[in-house]
C-alpha cells in the first residue's frame, strides 16, 4: 500500500473538509473531532463537490441537492443519494495525514 501526504493535521481543523487531489482523484478530507476520515469528493447523485457541502456529525451533505453521506462508512443517507461514495484509508503520522494509494493510478478503497 502506497501511501501520499495531502494536508498537515492543522489545515482540517475539527469538524471542517478540505478537497484534496490524490494520483487524479478527488478525495473529501473530512475532520471528526480529530479523527480523520477520507472519501470521494464527488456527489454520487450528480456531480458535485462534497468538500462545498456541510460536515454535521458524521454525515456530510452535498450542497447541490441535501443528498447526505456517513463519512465513517461511506454509506448513501437514503433520499436522493442511493449509491455509497468510496473511501480510502487515512493515517497520521506527527502532524502529516497520509492517504493510501493502489499500485497504479487509482487510490485503493478501504
Amino acid at each position: 500500500m502506497k501511501w501520499q501526504r495531502v494536508a498537515s493535521v492543522r489545515e482540517v481543523a475539527p469538524g471542517e473538509v478540505k478537497s484534496v487531489r490524490v494520483s487524479g482523484i478527488d478525495v473529501a478530507l473530512c475532520n471528526l473531532a480529530g479523527s480523520f476520515h477520507a472519501v470521494s469528493n464527488v456527489c454520487t447523485h450528480a456531480y458535485a463537490c462534497l468538500s462545498d457541502g456541510y460536515l454535521e456529525g458524521d454525515e456530510l451533505e452535498c450542497a447541490l441537492h441535501g443528498g447526505r453521506f456517513d463519512v465513517k462508512t461511506g454509506a448513501a443517507g437514503g433520499g436522493i443519494v442511493t449509491e455509497d461514495l468510496r473511501r480510502f484509508a487515512v493515517r497520521v503520522e506527527g502532524d502529516d495525514v497520509f492517504i493510501s494509494l493502489g499500485d497504479g493510478d487509482a487510490g485503493e478503497e478501504v
